[in-house]
């Protein structure tokens, strides 16, 4: 053990697993597979600054068929943004053979699957891969305390299911489902900084920048027609 871990003794025991097992995907600014490294050293503000890791990510939003937008907050274990709000599922699909499926996507929307049912007990059969509907990219870099931080090109991923949820409490501390009235006032109390409500980088970036225009096409029933999967968006 090196010196950085002997100084995470005292991290959850199921983070720290996954910290140093999970393999996430390193790429380049334009989404190449450049190699993998550990969910750890991708998530140090260290290697981020120094060493440029970039890896890859994605994000779930999940409607339900009145179109209520599912959320969760955060655990407060997670050793990034512990306990902050943010939208369904929010990972990294892993350097494994079916995880890295360039076509349709699929290996983003395997490691979707995956997530929905380790962070939110949300069985396969509920999600089917093929229901995941990838609708743009964004980069971004957002540190999370001296020590952690984010930088991914994040897959915006968007679903509509009725679905069974039983949250894994390692992992999620609450959920709840939102219409566009009721997303608005929890953006207007994390802005006053009301009952410590805090929302994840990410998913502020995607609100500000994509999310109620898209929300619109849900309810039409038509997001898939204004998917754009060949721009990044650079966004900070």
């Amino acid at each position: 053990m090196g010196d950085g871990e002997a100084g995470d003794a005292g991290m959850d025991a199921v983070q720290r697993r996954l910290m140093f097992e999970d393999e996430c995907i390193l790429v380049d600014e334009n989404d190449n597979v450049v190699g993998h490294d550990t969910k750890y050293n991708c998530h140090l503000m260290e290697k981020i600054e120094y060493e440029n890791l970039l890896h890859r990510a994605f994000s779930v939003f999940l409607f339900n068929s009145k179109h209520e937008l599912l959320l969760q907050q955060r655990s407060a274990t997670k050793v990034t943004f512990p306990l902050v709000w943010t939208n369904t599922c929010c990972s990294h699909p892993l350097y494994r053979e079916s995880e890295l499926i360039k076509e349709d996507f699929l290996g983003v929307r395997n490691a979707a699957q995956r997530k929905l049912f380790d962070e939110l007990g949300i069985p396969a059969e509920d999600v089917p891969v093929d229901q995941f509907t990838p609708l743009g990219r964004i980069l971004y870099k957002a540190p999370s305390d001296g020590k952690w931080g984010e930088h991914e090109i994040d897959y915006l991923l968007f679903i509509v299911r009725d679905v069974n949820v039983n949250p894994n409490p390692d992992e999620v501390a609450d959920i709840k489902y939102v219409n566009q009235a009721q997303l608005k006032e929890l953006l207007r109390k994390a802005d006053a900084g009301e009952d410590g409500l805090k929302l994840s980088p990410w998913f502020r970036l995607i609100v500000d920048n994509f999310l109620f225009k898209l929300w619109d096409h849900v309810e039409k029933g038509n997001f898939h027609e204004v998917a754009d999967m060949e721009t990044i968006h650079k966004l900070t």
